[in-house]
């Protein structure tokens, strides 16, 4: 697999990550503006549940698929790709039709005894409907991505995206005036709206280009075999996150309470932390989230064919882009939380948690980057591991902390988790191949770059736009830091000629 390939996939879910992360702002701040941040939080407690059910029936499958798809056309043999994805999507169907069926049936109890919460049982079961649909296109995209297709992925998350917009702008009007159970359902519908029509676009597209493949070399128990080998370490990764999620999501409007919060305060605290802050803190990340997925399968191959160099090569091509996002990242939202608050949603009670998990951007953004080479080596079961640390510390703390020191209590040990897990992350890489990646090096310089441009921002914002609207004030503050960022950027050689070529 050549470098263009790689970077022409990942340019292309670029781009449609891009689309569909704007898509999704708007999104989501036209939901924050109709049902409020007390809605956003009723929303975000449906969501991990239906994360849930994606992570038990699709997630490690997919990725399971995309690897052996991008292994077999390396050893060339091909033939037995098509037996690999039948069984993937049989696999997968049948966990995803028993999780539709059981939320169906059960979906008061749920609401009821586990979110606590019954305005949210309707929601249950409009989003039950589309979990089949969802399992299903799930895999067949990770099929494409291991044949280096990364249109077929890269349109359907437009078409899911734009699907889910119209739906609720047009079940807005009707729903929300009917109070916040119904508010909830209609972002609901759009969410399996959308996961319907973008199966169909991916069916559709099989069933007209169909590839032919030659006989199989692997029995049916070897490719079931293959498969569970990859996709059970990835689905018990993705499943015991997504608990522990859905356990947090749960957990923090309670234990707010317990500080002294109301149930409408609560639910407000968890819509802004995960329905307003976490969305924009991951917007930049779009680039790294594309450029690991398209990565997984390249060094998947590339560690089949025992190409070490090229692997080294491409983990360090990587590295550059992740420490110039994050570094930059890191400083718009420590400098300017407030402004982004207010430019974004129109409020700015989001400040103090962006300026905290501005701290944290570089090492997520490393997190998302060490995720697809970690997998593209095998790496589930450490993947796993570390994960698992990692959740059971921050459910520790929102058990025990948040009733003492409010939101804070779950926003600071999730800090130190984040940059323990990325050391251990970086280290089994190294370890892995025999490198080392200078990955606190090089953040120094970017970092640097970051910090010159936020303060000339600064300074502009406080003498040079004084006197025009404030909005677009912040929108010209944050360009010209974009711009500076880049000047310095070059001029410390952050970035060099072959990263550039790359």
């Amino acid at each position: 697999m050549s470098r263009h390939t790689i970077i022409k996939g990942a340019l292309i879910l670029t781009v449609a990550g891009i689309i569909t992360r704007v898509l999704g702002f708007f999104y989501r701040i036209y939901m924050a503006k109709v049902i409020g941040a007390e809605g956003m939080g009723l929303y975000q407690l449906i969501t991990p549940l239906y994360m849930l059910v994606w992570s038990l029936s699709s997630s490690g499958f997919s990725t399971s698929m995309s690897k052996l798809t991008a292994q077999e056309k390396a050893r060339g043999t091909a033939g037995n790709v098509k037996r690999l994805l039948h069984l993937s999507l049989l696999f997968s169907f049948a966990i995803a039709s028993a999780s539709s069926l059981v939320t169906y049936i059960f979906a008061h109890d749920i609401a009821l005894y586990i979110i606590k919460d019954v305005r949210t049982e309707l929601s249950l079961r409009i989003i039950s409907l589309c979990f089949p649909c969802m399992a299903l296109g799930s895999v067949m995209r990770g099929y494409y991505l291991g044949l280096q297709n990364t249109m077929i992925s890269a349109v359907s998350q437009v078409i899911e995206q734009a699907v889910r917009m119209a739906v609720i702008y047009v079940l807005s009007s009707f729903l929300i005036p009917k109070g916040l159970e119904f508010a909830c359902a209609a972002a609901v519908w759009g969410m399996s709206a959308g996961e319907i029509i973008s199966f169909l676009y991916v069916l559709i597209y099989y069933a007209l280009k169909r590839k032919k493949y030659d006989q199989p070399t692997l029995a049916v128990n070897g490719c079931i075999a293959m498969i569970m080998a990859t996709a059970v370490p990835l689905t018990l990764n993705r499943v015991t996150g997504s608990v522990f999620s859905t356990a947090e999501n749960i957990l923090i409007p309670h234990r707010l309470q317990l500080f002294g919060c109301t149930q409408a305060e609560s639910l407000s605290i968890l819509g802004r932390l995960s329905g307003m802050a976490m969305p924009l803190v991951m917007f930049p990340s779009s680039l790294l989230t594309a450029l690991s997925t398209a990565t997984m399968p390249a060094i998947s191959e590339s560690h089949a064919l025992r190409q070490f160099t090229r692997i080294k090569s491409t983990i360090h091509q990587s590295m550059v882009i992740t420490s110039v996002i994050g570094a930059f990242t890191s400083g718009v939202f420590i400098f300017f939380p407030k402004e982004i608050g207010i430019l974004i949603y129109s409020q700015r009670q989001i400040e103090a948690i962006l300026r905290l998990l501005g701290i944290i951007c570089p090492f997520l953004y490393i997190q998302v980057t060490m995720s697809g080479i970690l997998n593209g080596l095998g790496e589930q079961l450490f993947i796993f591991k570390i994960n698992l640390f990692s959740s059971a510390v921050n459910l520790l703390a929102i058990y025990f902390a948040v009733p003492y020191y409010g939101i804070n209590g779950f926003l600071l040990p999730w800090i130190g988790t984040t940059v323990i897990v990325t050391s251990a992350t970086v280290m089994r890489v190294n370890n892995a191949l025999n490198i080392d990646i200078p990955v606190f090096t090089q953040y120094i310089r970017p970092a640097l770059a970051a910090a010159g441009a936020c303060l000339t921002a600064r300074l502009g914002q406080s003498h040079i736009w004084y006197g025009i609207s404030y909005k677009i004030g912040v929108m010209l503050t944050l360009v010209t830091a974009v711009f500076v960022y880049l000047f310095l950027v070059f001029e410390m050689k952050c970035i060099r000629k072959e990263d550039i070529r790359f």
